[in-house]
């Protein structure tokens, strides 16, 4: 588990497009929220997305970018993406790396029955690369709000 204050990990992933997206291409310059989800185009998981779309201007504003990470793959993302008309990031963490880096792949319990899982999870870094708020198990619904307020918080 990441706690604030942390330094972020590094990171260098595929985007829907298949190009790399790396930690180094926002340190210095930008604050990062970093949102992992489950997986794409589930119902809890396009209220998240659409919700930080939406609000993508307002981050902007703040000198943030918004990262979206699963371990679902480009093609899958790139999907999702066009289909909800996605205006931010997302990166394929197939091999689960990332997802392990923050903490965020863990033991689940689903009708009685354990399994690994990625655990929806947000990270604001700033832009020396240090974690200023990680939140674990959130909810998708007023999230991106939520998120938005921490970083005005910066």
């Amino acid at each position: 588990m990441l706690n604030p204050g942390s330094q972020a990990p590094e990171f260098e992933l595929p985007n829907a497009d298949l190009e790399v997206t790396k930690s180094s291409d926002f340190m210095g310059k930008k604050n990062l929220v970093i949102y992992f989800y489950p997986k794409d185009d589930t119902p809890g998981c396009t209220i998240e997305a659409l919700e930080f779309t939406d609000l993508v201007d307002e981050f902007s504003k703040l000198d943030t970018e918004i990262v979206g990470v699963s371990r679902d793959n480009c093609l899958s993302h790139g999907d999702f993406r066009d289909k909800h008309g996605i205006s931010y990031q997302l990166l394929a963490d197939t091999e689960g790396v990332m997802c392990e880096a923050y903490g965020v792949w863990r033991e689940k319990e689903a009708h009685g029955e354990k399994r690994m899982g990625l655990q929806r999870s947000t990270f604001v870094i700033d832009k020396k690369g240090v974690v200023r708020h990680a939140l674990y198990d959130v909810k998708p619904k007023g999230h991106a709000q939520q998120i938005l307020e921490l970083v005005k918080s910066l």
